[in-house]
């Protein structure tokens, strides 16, 4: 059966913007959480954003890390975005990460 969010996250209201991505229970220190993004140059910023990398809102203190990856978990090579925490996540915390959408002049 797919499911859009790994079993242990859910999205709510968050009070840094909008809606946000939660832990239900706790997650470890260096838990891959899976694909945010996947490369497609026809699509805006080259990047289509999955169910995961749609919720997870900015923080300039984040529990979790954006990294890129060029082959998913079959040995297909995809280039794709993957959030990875940086601590353990509790219970009913918001998952953040340090993103741009842009390059500051």
């Amino acid at each position: 059966m797919y499911r859009p969010l790994p079993k242990y996250l859910i999205i709510k209201p968050s009070l840094i913007e909008g809606l946000g991505l939660f832990a239900i229970q706790k997650i470890p220190l260096g838990t891959d959480l899976g694909m945010t993004h996947i490369y497609d140059e026809r699509f805006p910023d080259n990047y289509i954003r999955l169910p995961l990398g749609g919720f997870f809102n900015h923080s300039n203190n984040p529990n979790c890390k954006i990294i890129e990856q060029s082959i998913d978990e079959l040995g297909n090579v995809i280039p794709h975005l993957r959030l990875i925490t940086l601590k353990d996540i509790i219970a009913g915390e918001e998952l953040t990460a340090f993103y741009t959408l842009y390059i500051p002049k």
